[in-house]
C-alpha cells in the first residue's frame, strides 16, 4: 500500500485513486452547488478548513491535473447562463453559494476535491481523506476482485461520474444557443406578425379599392343611360 507521502509526490499513484470520490463524503459532507454536481472555490476552502488562497495556490501549482479531473474556469455568457440556471433550480430561493457579478467562476467537481486532498498538505481534513483513502483502499477491491459480479464495477463508476461531470458542462454550454434560438424565434414572430398587418392594411386597401371602381363602373353606367343618343346618319342620307 502506498504511503501518504507518495500520494502527495506522485501524480501516477493520485490517478491511480482519482474515482475513489466516495470516501469525501465519509470524513465530511460536501457543500455542492444547486447543480448537484460542482463545488465553489469558498465551498472547498470550507470542506478542507484553509483559507481560499489555499486552494489557489494548489490550483496555481496542479493547474492541469486538476482540469483532467473536472477543474473548470466560467466567465462572460458561459459565466452568466451558469448563474441563471443555478438560480432556477435552486429550491429553497436562496442565492447560490457564490458571490454574483463576479469576472469569473472556479467549478471543482468532486474528482477535483479528492484530488486537492491528494495535495493538500496543511489540511487536518485533507490528511484524513488520504488515510481514510489509503486504509480502505485495498479492501474493497480484494472483495470486488473475488466477485465476478462486480467484475470492472469501479470503471463503469470512474466513468459515469466522469459522465455525470461533462453533463454539467454541456447544459451550460446549450444555454446560450437556446436563449439565441429563442431570440431568433421571438423576432421572427415579431416580423411575422408586423408581415400580418400590412398584409391585412393592404387587403383593406384592396378592397376599399375595389367598391370604389365599382361605384365609379356604376356612375359612367348612369351618365351613358342620361346623355341623348347622337342622331342616326342613315336617316339624313333617305331625304
Amino acid at each position: 500500500m502506498p504511503s501518504e507521502v507518495a500520494l502527495l509526490e506522485s501524480r501516477t499513484l493520485r490517478a491511480d485513486h482519482a474515482g475513489r470520490v466516495d470516501v469525501l463524503e465519509k470524513v465530511r459532507a460536501l457543500r455542492l452547488l444547486p447543480d448537484g454536481i460542482h463545488l465553489s472555490t469558498e465551498a472547498v476552502a470550507q470542506y478542507f478548513e484553509v483559507p481560499t488562497e489555499a486552494v489557489n495556490s494548489i490550483v496555481k501549482r496542479h493547474r492541469d491535473e486538476l482540469h483532467s479531473n473536472g477543474l473548470r474556469t466560467l466567465k462572460g455568457a458561459e459565466l452568466q447562463a451558469f448563474e441563471m440556471a443555478n438560480l432556477a433550480i435552486s429550491k429553497d430561493g436562496r442565492a447560490p453559494s457564490y458571490p454574483q457579478g463576479r469576472a469569473h467562476l472556479r467549478l471543482f467537481t468532486r474528482r477535483t476535491v479528492l484530488n486537492i486532498a491528494m495535495l493538500l498538505r496543511d489540511s487536518e481534513v485533507a490528511r484524513c481523506v488520504r488515510t481514510y483513502l489509503l486504509d480502505t483502499e485495498e479492501a474493497p477491491r480484494t472483495v470486488i476482485a473475488s466477485d465476478p459480479r462486480y467484475d470492472g464495477l469501479e470503471h463503469r463508476v470512474t466513468d459515469l461520474e466522469g459522465s455525470m461531470a461533462r453533463i454539467g458542462p454541456a447544459l451550460q454550454e446549450l444555454g446560450p444557443v437556446l436563449r439565441r434560438m429563442s431570440m431568433r424565434l421571438e423576432s421572427l414572430d415579431l416580423r411575422m406578425e408586423t408581415m400580418d398587418r400590412r398584409l391585412d392594411a393592404t387587403n383593406r386597401v384592396v378592397g376599399a379599392m375595389s367598391v370604389r371602381l365599382t361605384d365609379l363602373s356604376e356612375d359612367v353606367a348612369d351618365i351613358q343611360r342620361r346623355l341623348p343618343r347622337p342622331p342616326d346618319p342613315r336617316r339624313r342620307r333617305r331625304r
